[in-house]
């Protein structure tokens, strides 16, 4: 096993053998069927490289490149893709069943800073002791907390309570 995190899939220019005639494709190049050494002595010639692209094909189909230019260019293609997908975080908002006011207006506005940041958002409540009397009035406030958020995001369920812990999922709008 080699030390690489990623090792290349294609044989490339000594790793190639075994094999007696081959087809060439590249740019600038027509696409012919010539024995391996003379698609060495093409490749040779033009100063590029001999990857194999297609081994199972009868017969294997070979194509003249600059290889370091091609893993450049696969690697930036990759880069482009994973930054194009966006992950999306939980964030999460701890309340009581007697929240007041001020502090969940407070919640509130950081629930809609993280909707806009396309962020889900998890809003519960743990209930102790004799606080699981109120799970009607944390309800409520979670149902309240979901309401003033529909601008923003969409609730995507109602509230559950699991074990001690009523939660709610609210997720940005698109």
């Amino acid at each position: 096993m080699s030390n690489n995190k990623k090792t290349s899939k294609e044989r490339v220019n000594n790793q190639i053998k075994g094999i007696d005639m081959v087809r060439i494709v590249g740019e600038n190049i027509e696409s012919k069927v010539v024995s391996l050494r003379e698609a060495f002595k093409i490749a040779e010639d033009m100063n590029l490289d001999l990857v194999e692209i297609s081994p199972d094909a009868k017969p294997p189909v070979l194509k003249i490149v600059n290889y370091g230019k091609l893993l450049y260019e696969r690697k930036m293609k990759e880069k482009l893709q994973n930054k194009n997908n966006k992950k999306i975080k939980i964030k999460e908002l701890r309340f009581t069943y007697n929240t007041g006011e001020h502090d969940f207006n407070f919640k509130l506005n950081h629930a809609i800073n993280f909707l806009k940041d396309g962020n889900k958002v998890k809003a519960f409540i743990f209930f102790s002791g004799r606080e699981n009397n109120y799970v009607d009035m944390g309800k409520l406030l979670l149902l309240k907390f979901a309401d003033a958020l529909t601008e923003y995001g969409k609730l995507e369920n109602m509230p559950s309570l699991d074990g001690r812990r009523l939660w709610v999922m609210i997720s940005p709008k698109k």
